[in-house]
């Protein structure tokens, strides 16, 4: 009787679903017909569903197939989602350069609607006083280049723990395969843990580090799921696929973590030596009681570290293993940088976050990354928080905009041998970064809602990738061929490698003492 009942709700939620699209659509095709206006052309949408199905395993590609037919501004409709995918550099700058502004705001999904709204969020927060508030925060008081500089220690030193980790892994033996994309992610998670609280979280003396970071994993497993509640707001309260129900349950097992490591801080606030880490800064801030607080809750302050976690640790990681993947699949490429390091370098010596600059080959080779590789491929979703006009076309109120930054880093029309991994490019073109002004390479983002941290990744990705092709040669796993190996890729929060990269990494120094 249960399942009768159960299969009968779930026809009638269907059905309003179907009615109550299909009313909205002919709702706004009827408005922009009263306008005179009309939306950017896409695909034919499908009652209901919209074009859902035509996203595929891998929307970032099915959309810029989808580009090459309907334009580089184009409407999709997920569900009862309106959806503008913007595909090329040219629409791009338009939009960063001439509507930043009202597309400035953010379209949130499921998994990341807690009870508490979007308080401390930097990432989900609607453009307003609340968001600058925090990103001035971020600017000034934690990427700011005075206090990178002072931490130039604590990178280098969870770098060199990355490094001992994979020796005591290779040390038993040297046909040891490693998974090494997780230990990227633990340098990752260790070293945004000592920026937030002075500490390693992962020690492996600390019970509270390591469950933090299995709800922080978790979370991110959840949240990068599909959930067609997204799709459909008639299934939201009843979560069908259970994702925003298990994504809030390991966000408030983190938090009650969190909470533990911030009233610690609490007690040791009186410590003659003074950390000033990015927790004391949000336990001491102070704000003008009007447009922003007058100081931080604990719910505010745990999302703010909670954030950092979820968005440091995973692209770090994303980048970091498809960099090695490359070089491993281009060997020539791999000897070529291996090469710059170390006619600089000795065997015995240690490559410095200082040293960075004396590599341009190794610069070039993370440019080249993040172009065919960008860990965000449609950066996070913006929306429109008014209705507007853009390049001819009317774009409605809460219209999801995707800029597909995958496909403007391999549009054929601005880069030569597109798909190819060719790092030489940016050695040609120096002067092209990620930093939101060259719009054929916005891996980051561009405009107010660029990624604040890019001063941070900018000194880490080169020294963690340096390090370890400085210190190893990397040989793949089961008698693997470069040429064999799997270069295709998964979605979660962010692009990641479908298949891990397992590797055996050889200490450079028994390799060259041996001949």
């Amino acid at each position: 009787m249960e399942f009768e009942v159960m299969g009968l709700i779930t026809v009638i939620l269907l059905w309003l679903a179907c009615i109550l699209t299909v009313t909205e659509r002919r709702r706004r095709h009827r408005q922009l017909e009263e306008l005179g206006d009309q939306l950017p052309p896409g695909p034919r949408p499908w009652p209901v569903v919209g074009n859902i199905f035509q996203l595929g395993w891998s929307p970032h590609d099915s959309f810029a197939k989808l580009a090459g037919k309907h334009g580089p501004i184009m409407t999709l409709w997920l569900g009862s989602m309106s959806t503008v995918v913007i595909s090329s550099n040219e629409v791009a700058r338009d939009m960063f350069k001439n509507h930043d502004a009202v597309l400035a705001g953010r379209k949130i999904y499921e998994a990341m609607k807690g009870d508490h709204s979007n308080e401390g969020s930097l990432i989900t927060a609607q453009y307003g006083p609340h968001w600058r508030m925090l990103r001035r925060l971020c600017t000034t008081e934690f990427f700011v280049t005075s206090r990178l500089d002072a931490m130039r220690g604590v990178r280098g030193r969870c770098i060199d723990r990355m490094v001992q980790f994979i020796e005591d892994a290779s040390s038993s033996s040297n046909t040891n395969a490693i998974d090494v994309g997780r230990y990227f992610f633990l340098m990752a998670f260790n070293l945004i843990g000592n920026l937030m609280f002075s500490k390693d979280l992962l020690d492996p003396k600390s019970e509270r580090g390591a469950r933090f970071f299995f709800h922080a994993n978790k979370v991110m497993e959840f949240a990068g799921k599909p959930n067609v509640a997204d799709f459909l707001p008639i299934l939201r309260w009843l979560d069908p696929q259970g994702i925003r129900r298990n994504t809030q349950f390991h966000v408030e097992r983190a938090f009650k973590t969190a909470v533990e490591f911030i009233k610690d801080r609490l007690e040791s606030m009186e410590e003659a030596e003074k950390r000033k880490d990015f927790l004391d800064v949000l336990l001491e801030f102070r704000g003008n009681g009007v447009e922003e607080p007058t100081m931080f809750s604990s719910r505010t302050i745990n999302v703010i570290v909670f954030e950092m976690f979820t968005a440091g640790t995973d692209t770090t990681t994303s980048t970091l293993e498809w960099a090695m993947a490359e070089l491993l699949h281009n060997p020539i490429t791999l000897r070529k940088v291996q090469e710059e390091l170390r006619t600089t370098l000795g065997s015995d010596e240690k490559l410095e976050e200082t040293d960075i600059e004396n590599f341009p080959y190794l610069k070039a080779v993370l440019k080249e990354t993040l172009r065919l590789h960008p860990p965000l491929p449609f950066l996070v979703p913006h929306m429109a928080m008014d209705s507007c006009k853009f390049r001819g076309y009317y774009i409605p109120k809460e219209t999801q905009i995707l800029v597909n930054v995958w496909a403007i880093g391999r549009d054929p029309k601005t880069w030569e041998d597109p798909l190819v991994f060719k790092p030489e490019r940016f050695l040609e073109h120096n002067m092209l970064d990620y930093k939101g002004h060259n719009f054929e390479f916005i891996p980051f983002g561009s405009g107010r809602r660029m990624c604040p941290a890019v001063p941070l990744v900018s000194r880490v990705l080169p020294l963690a990738l340096g390090s370890l092709l400085h210190l190893f040669d990397w040989v793949l796993a089961d008698g693997l061929k470069p040429e064999d190996m799997d270069m295709s890729e998964r979605m979660g929060i962010t692009l990641r490698k479908a298949v891990p990269l397992k590797v055996i990494p050889i200490p450079f120094k028994e390799r060259h003492v041996g001949g």
